[in-house]
This record gives C-alpha cells, sequence and structure tokens, in this order.
C-alpha cells in the first residue's frame, strides 16, 4: 500500500487532475485487489464501511450497505431471508445463504432501481454465495476487510475483469479532527464520533412506552444509516433491514413520503399479483425491476398496453388497482423510523403511519414536540428522543 494514489479523474471526466492520499504521510487503509476505483467510488466505499462497520458493532451482526451517489440505497444487517423475500431479492436459486449474504441480499433489495450499479460495503469476509449474487447484478465494486479465495476468483472475472474490489483495513483508526476544502475554503470539524447503541433509545416520550428487542435493533438501524445519508434525509426499516430511506431533501416531509413511498413499493413487490408476474425468460434483472416498478405505479399501463405487455410478459397481466394496493399496504405493520434531525410537524407521523410505522426515533427538540408526540399517542406509536441531530454533507 501506498500514501496516495492517482485516479482517472474527480466527480467528473474533466475534473482534473484527481488523487487520493495520506497528508501525514502514512499509508492508504486500503489495498486495491483489482479494477480501478475512481473518486466517487471512494466515496461510496469509505461511508458505507463506517456505516457497516458502526452496524456491526451495534448489533453483533454481519451487515452490508449498496451505495450510490454518496448515500445508501439500502443496509441490513444478516437475517434469514422468508421464501418471499428471496423470490422478490432474485435469490430463491442459490440454495443456502450466508449471514453476510443475506445481508447483502436485503441490502440491494430495499430499492432495487437505486441499487443498479451501486457500490457494496460488506463488515465481514465476502465468501463465495456473496460474490456469485453479486456477479449477477449491475454494480461497480465492492469493499470488505477480505475475501475468500473462491470469492475473489469469482468477483475478478465480473464487469470482463474490471471490477472494482477493495480491501479495507478494519484495524484503521482516522484522525479525530477531519478537513476538506469547498471553493478554495478549508473546513475543519471534529468526526462524528457518535455511538448509536440502545441507550439512544432511553428517552420514550410517548404514552407507549414498549419498544421490542428486534425493534430497537431496527431503531439503530435507521439511525447508523442516516449517520451516513444525505441530509435532510428519513428511514424507514423492517425485520434488519431499511426498506425506505428518503435523502437530500430540503424539506423533512417531502423525505418522509420518499422514504414511504420506497416502502410501499418494497411491500407492493410482495403482492401476490407481482410475485407471480408472467414475465419472459428472457427479460434480464434490470428489466423486470424496471417493469415492476412501473406495474405497481400509477403509471401501470406504460408497461400493460396492447403492443407494449408482449415485450416483457407471456401473457398481459391484470392491474393491480388503486384499491388492491391500498388494502395490501394496510397490512404492512411494525415498521421503524429513524429520522436525522426534529420532526417540524406531525404531518410527518401522518405520513409514516399509512406505511405501517410503529415505532419512531428522533432527536426531539422542535417548538411542536408536543404536536408530533401527540400524533405519535393518536396512532398508538412508541416514539424516542435521542437527543442527537445526525447530519451528513
Amino acid at each position: 500500500m501506498a500514501s496516495e494514489m492517482e485516479l482517472k479523474y474527480g466527480c467528473n471526466p474533466n475534473q482534473k487532475p484527481s488523487r487520493v492520499f495520506m497528508a501525514d504521510g502514512t499509508e492508504l487503509p486500503f489495498e486495491v485487489l483489482n479494477g480501478r476505483p475512481g473518486y466517487i467510488n471512494l466515496l461510496d466505499a469509505f461511508n458505507g464501511w463506517q456505516l457497516v462497520s458502526e452496524l456491526k458493532k451495534a448489533t453483533g451482526l454481519p451487515s452490508a450497505t449498496s451505495f450510490k451517489h454518496v448515500s445508501p440505497a439500502g443496509a441490513a444487517v444478516g437475517k434469514p431471508l422468508s421464501d418471499t423475500e428471496k423470490a422478490i431479492y432474485f435469490v430463491d436459486d442459490l440454495g443456502e445463504l450466508s449471514p453476510i449474504a443475506c445481508a447483502y441480499a436485503r441490502a440491494r433489495g430495499a430499492d432495487r432501481m437505486s441499487s443498479f450499479g451501486d457500490f457494496v460495503s460488506l463488515s465481514d469476509t465476502c465468501d463465495a454465495i456473496t460474490a456469485t449474487m453479486l456477479k449477477r447484478e449491475v454494480s461497480d465494486g465492492i469493499i470488505a476487510p477480505g475475501y475468500t479465495d473462491e470469492a475473489l476468483e469469482i468477483l475478478k472475472s465480473k464487469r470482463k475483469g474490471t471490477y472494482c474490489i477493495l480491501k479495507m483495513d478494519p484495524d484503521y483508526v482516522p484522525n479525530p479532527i477531519e478537513t476538506k476544502q469547498v471553493f478554495g475554503v478549508t473546513f475543519e470539524q471534529g468526526r462524528n464520533n457518535l455511538v448509536v447503541n440502545t441507550d439512544s433509545l432511553a428517552n420514550v416520550v410517548t404514552a407507549k412506552k414498549d419498544i421490542p428487542d428486534d425493534k430497537k435493533i431496527d431503531l439503530m438501524i435507521a439511525l447508523i444509516t442516516l449517520k451516513y445519508t444525505q441530509s435532510n434525509s428519513v428511514c424507514f426499516v423492517k425485520d434488519g433491514q431499511a426498506i425506505g430511506i428518503g435523502a437530500g431533501q430540503q424539506s423533512r416531509i417531502h423525505c418522509t413520503r420518499i422514504a414511504g413511498n420506497k416502502a410501499d413499493n418494497w411491500w407492493l413487490r410482495q403482492n401476490p399479483k407481482v410475485l407471480n408476474l408472467p414475465f419472459k425468460a428472457d427479460i434480464g434483472r434490470p428489466d423486470r425491476d424496471n417493469t415492476i416498478d412501473i406495474y405497481i405505479s400509477d403509471d401501470y399501463m406504460d408497461v400493460l398496453a396492447e403492443g407494449t405487455w408482449q415485450k416483457f410478459f407471456t401473457e398481459c397481466p391484470e392491474p393491480l388497482s388503486r384499491e388492491e394496493k391500498k388494502e395490501w399496504i394496510a397490512q404492512n405493520t411494525d415498521v421503524s423510523l429513524g429520522s436525522d434531525a426534529f420532526f417540524p410537524f406531525g404531518d410527518n407521523i401522518e405520513r409514516a403511519y399509512k406505511s405501517g410505522v410503529r415505532y419512531v426515533v428522533e432527536p426531539g427538540g422542535s417548538v411542536r414536540d408536543d404536536q408530533v408526540i401527540e400524533t405519535c399517542d393518536k396512532f398508538g406509536i412508541a416514539m424516542a428522543f435521542n437527543g442527537i441531530r445526525l447530519f451528513h454533507h
């Protein structure tokens, strides 16, 4: 390993020269095992590595995240998958999955449209089954603390041998002070070393006080995911995985709506009509994802119109009506939600409840906290104030 690495270009091809380096002259904390990482690849890799490392420490479970443009499209811990989840994540043909493979299947499966061309971060050694899963997806690269020989061989064959494979030093500890430049001006701040654990959920401010242990894991996943998501951000989590992330919006209600809509789409993919769509055998994964996304939207006729459906299906499927969608979404419950800053109005809770949210963690501190608490109480939601803002830019 060296102390610096030249890159092809920066965020865009016109931004040259470009490099990454250690200002103190020490060695870079990662090794390139294959391919050539780009500027944005490395931003995704280092943010994603921090996220999965903290998830592993907080939960004790192998963790994975799927990053796109410096925000996670999904993040998850390695809980086993149900048969339905295996089907909607397209891994039902892979046999028994390891915990780290389950974590990545969940992370990728949260929002498969957004994960197209992702950069993957794993908390644990990448094994052959995870590599096999990755080989079948459109992905730009991966960072992990290690790889089995078989996994490395599989990944090196991806993208005609150019797939980016990074090995991270798990013992690396960054300087507690970080800097960056904007418009020639240097910014300096202390790193956000906040530790998320169950203590973050101790201050429950609603009438409903009980937060089960599995929901505490979900709320910690939400907080750690938000810590590395471009702000403003809101994260919906269920059964150990993010199911909807609303990132980088100026208005918090827009974050909540985006995250809630993504959570709804994740749930709608499990509807029997969607699971049984009669796809033609030659339709690839990205086209299936896109077709499903349109089918469950209000623009379903874009794939069901005469002369169009024949491109995707062996027979024309019945539409999923608005009433059917509403009834199906109402069956999704016990969802957890985190927000990187306080909710200024109760409308965020109103929207979250429609997508099954029953547990919330947010900093608190709004002049309308009483209104937000009152809205939670109206719906029987348990909410904790963690007292810490988690902006990330």
